[in-house]
């Protein structure tokens, strides 16, 4: 199904806490220089461009993230190498690979749901949608099937976001309505076969995905990508991350202000 809203939508892909950290300080600056994602028609966001999304949507103060107590790393980072072996098994039936994917994160160590969804709530702001159309994704975990939530769905927000962002191994699967769910870039990578119109790329990290025509493609350049390191589940890295990305801006605002509203 393809959603359409108007002539332009941003769609932001998956990345990381260290992919999150970098779309929100791009998304600082480009506010700051007069390129508000915010204005355009929709928003699509995945894991990572969840979290973004929804703070960018509902009018967060951006700044606000620009620094974020770093902790430790969570859960088990040998859990996601297993991930990918199942999903490039030659052959494989997509959605049996993905509920064998989603059993493998339901008993993996990671982050509580309770844990990941307050840390959600925090970074997104608020539990509720915004009026400006926003779609976020998720996979369901039993189903191996991916999901597509919006306002109209009557899923808070902040579960909303936890649930895409809920990769194996860093954080539990979300339930909703009875349900499990997973990090939405297993369902499509940036899911930006939902968008329509003139679409705006901007992905922390190529994941793979169906094929699409965007208008604007921005991802990091190379002094962000060695700013996040080697593992994207770094959260020390937050603070330096975010400011490769405010930096980025400049550049990025020049490609991406002339398309929006």
């Amino acid at each position: 199904m393809v959603f359409t809203h108007g002539n332009t939508a941003v769609v932001l892909g998956p990345g990381g806490p260290v992919g999150t950290a970098w779309l929100l300080g791009l998304a600082a600056g480009l506010r700051r220089a007069g390129a508000d994602l915010a204005r355009a028609d929709l928003i699509v966001g995945t894991s990572a461009g969840a979290i973004a999304g929804a703070a960018i949507a509902t009018g967060r103060d951006l700044d606000e993230l620009a620094e974020v107590p770093p902790g430790e790393r969570a859960g088990d980072p040998g859990v996601m190498p297993r991930v990918f072996e199942i999903l490039n098994e030659p052959g494989a039936d997509p959605r049996d690979a993905l509920r064998r994917v989603g059993a493998l994160a339901l008993a993996a160590g990671a982050l509580p749901e309770e844990r990941h969804l307050a840390a959600m709530e925090h970074l997104a702001g608020s539990r509720s949608w915004p009026d400006r159309p926003l779609l976020i994704t998720a996979v369901d975990v039993a189903a191996g099937e991916p999901v597509v939530w919006s306002r109209d769905d009557g899923v808070p927000l902040h579960a909303a976001v936890a649930a895409s962002s809920a990769a194996p191994g860093y954080a539990a699967p979300v339930t909703i309505g009875g349900r499990r769910y997973m990090d939405g870039a297993f369902g499509g990578g940036s899911n930006a076969h939902l968008a329509a119109g003139t679409v705006v790329l901007i992905e922390p990290l190529a994941f793979p995905g169906p094929p699409v025509e965007a208008a604007v493609r921005v991802g990091p350049d190379e002094a962000a990508l060695e700013a996040f390191g080697p593992d994207v589940g770094d959260r020390t890295r937050w603070n330096e991350v975010y400011e490769a990305g405010l930096r980025q801006s400049a550049g990025a605002a020049a490609l991406i202000a002339p398309v929006l509203p």
